[in-house]
């Protein structure tokens, strides 16, 4: 009986769909991350009937087919990439983007990384890096010496020195754009790579056409909307409960025929 298996790949989907929503609702108060929504698409048809043919030889062509679908698929798990609210901090190394573009950092093995998170702060060379001690690049070096660190919302990174007039500049940040932002891997730890489905990296300066601007003292929040995440949770629990109670009925009726075959 084909209901059994095509109502599995129903409980499987919403399976999926239940952990995507956990893993949202897990990292509600996650700096810079963003929810991730699940899409399926429809299995493969069963012919059990071709529309467009004659019925019979030089007879009237039939006007619609008989075709049934074998159940559901996962065709992707999307991170929707839109901007989450600000979050005032206070700390001058927080930065938050406003708008599209990411952080770039490099890790212990040389590769570049891409992230929203602006939590940052010196690692003992003075170094600006993550909170798991990636380097920002292009690299920002902050004196030992400094009393006060201003970011414009260009990006450009000054500090105020002991016994100086002036600002001293200590560098530009950079940020960088992708064509297709929901083709990047994620990696964990508010990280992203580039891959061939997002594109080449397009770097850029903060506050230029199509970049984001800097805001010193925030951060931004998670995107995750904890009442549609509710409502999604509940969606896919129906949907769950249905998928089971297709396979009960299926199960019933499959054990009527075989009694009346007894």
């Amino acid at each position: 009986m084909k209901a059994l298996a095509i109502a599995a790949t129903g409980m499987n989907a919403q399976q999926l769909n239940l952990e995507v929503i956990a893993n949202n609702i897990a990292n509600i108060n996650t700096t810079g991350f963003k929810r991730s929504r699940a899409e399926f698409s429809d299995l493969l048809y069963q012919v059990e009937r071709q529309q467009g043919v004659p019925n019979r030889a030089d007879s009237a062509v039939v006007p619609e087919g008989a075709y049934i679908g074998l159940g559901v698929q996962t065709t992707a798990v999307r991170n929707l990439h839109i901007q989450g609210s600000l979050v005032t901090t206070g700390n001058n190394l927080d930065l938050a983007l406003i708008g599209r573009g990411w952080f770039q950092v490099e890790t212990a093995e040389g590769d570049t990384l891409y992230t929203r998170s602006g939590a940052f702060n010196t690692n003992a060379q003075g170094e600006l890096v993550t909170a798991d001690g990636y380097r920002i690049q292009p690299a920002i070096v902050v004196p030992q010496n400094a009393s006060e660190i201003v970011v414009s919302r260009s990006g450009q990174v000054f500090a105020r020195v002991e016994n100086q007039v002036d600002l001293q500049e200590l560098g530009q940040l950079e940020l960088s754009n992708f064509v297709n932002e929901a083709g990047l891997e994620p990696l964990g730890e508010n990280l992203f790579r580039e891959t061939p489905a997002s594109g080449a990296a397009i770097v850029g300066a903060p506050d230029d056409a199509g970049f984001a601007r800097i805001q010193q003292g925030y951060l931004e929040a998670s995107n995750v909307d904890p009442v549609k995440e509710i409502t999604d949770l509940i969606s896919a629990q129906r949907a769950y409960e249905m998928n089971s109670k297709i396979i009960q009925a299926a199960d019933e009726m499959a054990s009527v025929v075989s009694q009346g075959i007894r």
